[in-house]
């Protein structure tokens, strides 16, 4: 049974992420708080936003990209993988490595407008 409101492809390859980062479920502290900013009435009204705390490395996580709180829980995890991957791998976690691609396009395509000019 989805636990996150996602498809049950997508929470498997959050539970694997998870446990690849060697962050339990038991060692989060989750709350919920009002959300702000944009989506009306039913935003302001709601306890949308969910706040992650890890306990053992302190990393706190705070997400509100849906008006559906299960569906920021989902972000929130994967936000804290991200963080733990940083922290952990360095430079060769999955987004300073999407980052450094990134930056070697730019500096190719850089380079090809200036040969034409």
């Amino acid at each position: 049974m989805p636990r996150f409101g996602v498809t049950p492809n997508k929470e498997a390859e959050l539970l694997r992420r998870m446990e690849a980062c060697e962050i339990r479920e038991e060692d989060l502290a989750e709350s919920f708080i009002r959300g702000s900013g944009s989506g009306g009435q039913k935003v302001n009204k709601t306890a949308s936003c969910v706040q992650l705390t890890h306990r053992p490395s302190g990393l706190e996580v705070k997400v509100q990209e849906a008006r559906s709180q299960a569906l920021n829980r989902f972000f929130a995890r994967r936000r804290l993988c991200e963080l733990m991957e940083e922290k952990v791998l360095g430079k060769k976690s999955p987004e300073a490595l999407r980052q450094e691609k990134i930056r070697k396009q730019k500096k190719r395509r850089k380079r090809r407008v200036k040969g034409e000019g």
